[in-house]
C-alpha cells in the first residue's frame, strides 16, 4: 500500500490576486470544471488520516478555492466524474484525483519534469512539425501518466494515424473511446496504476454527433443531415476537420470522465489553424458574404445593386448547388448562438491553468525553426507552454574533449594501428590481416565521429537556447530500432518522464 501523506493536489493553488475569471460572471458560458465537493471530502479524508495541521491548512485552502460549479456527468464513469456527492470513506479510486494524489505521494519531487507537468493539467496538447515523433511521443506521455499517476487516462490523437493503435496493441481506433487491454501492459512488463483509453478523431461522426446534439429540433437536424454541401463539407474540407477537433476536445473535457487527455495535433504548420477554427466558424456565420449568399431565398426581394451578382453566380454554379448553399447556411444559422458559445468556451479552456502545451520536435533546422515559430506563437497568444521535447538528439559523449581526442589521434594514426591490428590476426584470417581496409575502415569511423561531434556540438547550442523557454525541456536519444509497441513507448516515455 503507498503510503497516505499529504500531496499537492492541482487544484490547491490558492486563490488568484488579480482580476476575477470572466467565466466567474458568466457561468452558463463558462467552460465546464471539475466537481468541487469530491475534492473537498478527499481532502477532508486525507486529513483525518495525517492529522497534521499542515495537511488541515491545506485543506481549508483547497476548499476555499475549490470551483463550484460542477462538470456534467453520466453514469458508470470515472471515480472522477462520479464521485462529486458522497466519495467513498475508504481509499480513493484509481480514476480520481485522490487516487492520483495517493499514488504519488511519498515519491521523489517531480518538479520541472514532464512528470510533475501533466500531474498538474487535465489537457496536454502535443504539437510540433510533421515527421518529428509528435504521435509517438503523445502515445508515450498517456502511457507514463497511466503507469505512474494512475487516474483515467485519454490520448486522443487529431492526426489520423495507425501509428497510435498499433503501438497501443489496438487493431483499430475511431472517434470512440476504447481502452488498452491490460494484456497489453503484462506484454510489457507493466503494472499500470490507471487505466489508458485511445481514440483518433472521425471528422463525418463528430460532425453528425454535434448536429444531433445540438439541432434546434429535429426537422432542421435532418435536413442538415441531408444537405449535400454539409454532406462534402463535414468529411473533406479541411477546416471542417479543424473546428470539429476542438469540438470534440471540449465535449470530452466537459463530460468529466478522464482525469488527463493528451491530444495529438496536425503539424505546425495547421496547428494555428487548429487553435483559430471555433473563432473563425463563427465569425463566418455572421459575414457579409454568407448574408449576400442566403438573401434571395430568405426573401424574394432582390435589389438592382445585387441581382447581377446572383445571375452571374447562377450561370457559373448552377442554380441547384446555390439553393443547396443557402439551405445549409440558412439551416446552420439556427445554431449560430451555440456556434459562438461554444467558441467562446473553447478559447477559455486553452488558456484555462488546466491546460499546457508540448512542443515536439528535433534539432534539425527547419523542424526547429517551426517548433521555435509555435512557441512564440503560444507565448503571445498567453497560452501556457509546458514543455519542449526534443526527439533523435545524440549523445552527450559525442561532445567529449577526451573522446575527440581519441578519434582525431585514430584519424592521423590509422595506417599503424591497421599495421598492429593485422599482426594480431591469425595467419589464415585474410579479413584481418588486410592492413589497406583496416586504414580505410579506422580512418572512416574516425573522421564520421569527428563529424558526428559537430552535429552534437551545434545540438547542444540549440538546446541550451531553447531551455529557457518551456517549463521543461525533455530530450530523448536517437533510438537504434523504430518504435512500434507498447514497451517502445516506455522506452521512450523513461527518457523524458522525470
Amino acid at each position: 500500500m503507498v503510503e497516505d501523506v499529504p500531496t499537492r493536489d492541482r487544484d490547491d493553488d490558492p486563490p488568484p490576486t488579480t482580476a476575477p475569471d470572466p467565466s466567474a460572471a458568466d457561468p452558463s458560458a463558462a467552460a465546464p470544471r471539475k466537481a468541487a465537493p469530491k475534492k473537498a471530502a478527499t481532502k477532508a479524508t486525507t486529513t483525518k488520516k495525517t492529522a497534521t495541521k499542515q495537511t488541515t491548512a491545506k485543506s481549508a485552502t483547497a476548499k476555499k478555492a475549490a470551483p463550484t460549479r460542477a462538470a456534467p456527468t453520466k453514469a458508470g464513469t470515472s471515480a472522477k466524474a462520479t464521485a462529486t456527492t458522497s466519495p467513498p470513506a475508504g481509499k480513493p479510486s484509481a480514476g480520481s484525483d485522490a487516487g492520483r494524489d495517493e499514488a504519488r505521494s511519498g515519491r521523489a519531487d517531480t518538479s520541472g519534469s514532464i512528470d510533475g507537468l501533466l500531474a498538474a493539467k487535465e489537457i496536454v496538447i502535443a504539437c510540433g512539425p510533421g515527421g518529428v515523433g509528435k504521435t509517438t511521443t503523445a502515445a508515450a506521455a498517456g502511457v507514463m501518466a497511466a503507469v505512474h499517476q494512475g487516474g483515467k487516462v485519454l490520448v486522443l490523437t487529431v492526426d489520423p494515424a495507425k501509428r497510435l493503435a498499433n503501438a497501443l496493441g489496438l487493431e483499430g481506433i475511431g472517434n470512440t473511446e476504447r481502452r488498452v487491454p491490460e494484456e497489453a501492459f503484462r506484454a510489457a512488463g507493466l503494472k499500470p496504476r490507471g487505466e489508458l483509453w485511445a481514440a483518433m478523431l472521425d471528422t463525418k461522426q463528430s460532425w453528425d454527433a454535434l448536429i444531433r446534439r445540438h439541432a434546434p429540433d429535429p426537422q432542421t437536424r435532418d435536413e442538415i443531415l441531408a444537405n449535400p454541401l454539409y454532406q462534402n463539407i463535414s468529411g473533406r474540407f479541411v477546416q471542417s476537420h479543424d473546428y470539429i477537433a476542438m469540438e470534440r476536445l471540449y465535449e470530452i473535457h466537459s463530460e468529466g470522465d478522464y482525469d488527463l487527455i493528451v491530444v495529438d495535433t496536425p503539424p505546425t504548420r495547421n496547428a494555428l489553424d487548429f487553435l483559430d477554427a471555433p473563432q473563425r466558424l463563427a465569425d463566418f456565420f455572421s459575414s457579409r458574404l454568407l448574408r449576400w449568399l442566403i438573401v434571395p431565398y430568405r426573401s424574394k426581394l432582390v435589389n438592382a445593386a445585387t441581382k447581377p451578382f446572383y445571375q452571374i453566380a447562377d450561370r457559373i454554379l448552377g442554380t441547384q448547388f446555390l439553393a443547396d448553399i443557402s439551405e445549409f447556411f440558412i439551416l446552420f444559422q439556427s445554431m449560430y448562438d451555440g456556434f459562438v458559445e461554444r467558441a467562446d468556451a473553447v478559447g477559455r479552456l486553452l488558456s484555462d491553468r488546466r491546460t499546457t502545451f508540448m512542443v515536439v520536435s528535433t534539432l534539425e533546422a527547419v523542424p526547429l525553426r517551426e517548433a521555435e515559430f509555435f512557441a512564440h506563437e503560444l507565448t503571445d497568444r498567453h497560452l501556457h507552454l509546458g514543455a519542449i521535447v526534443l526527439n533523435k538528439v545524440l549523445p552527450g559523449y559525442l561532445r567529449d574533449p577526451g573522446a575527440a581526442a581519441v578519434a582525431e589521434t585514430m584519424k592521423e594514426r590509422a595506417p599503424e594501428l591497421a599495421a598492429e591490428l593485422a599482426s594480431w590476426a591469425d595467419p589464415g584470417d585474410e579479413v584481418l590481416r588486410d592492413q589497406d581496409n583496416l586504414r580505410r575502415v579506422l580512418t572512416e569511423v574516425a573522421e564520421s565521429f569527428l563529424n558526428f561531434r559537430i552535429v552534437a556540438i551545434r545540438e547542444g547550442e540549440e538546446r541550451a537556447h531553447l531551455a529557457t523557454a518551456p517549463e521543461v525541456l525533455a530530450t530523448v536519444p536517437f533510438f537504434d530500432t523504430d518504435i512500434f509497441d507498447l514497451a517502445g513507448l516506455v522506452r521512450l516515455g523513461q527518457q523524458i518522464w522525470s
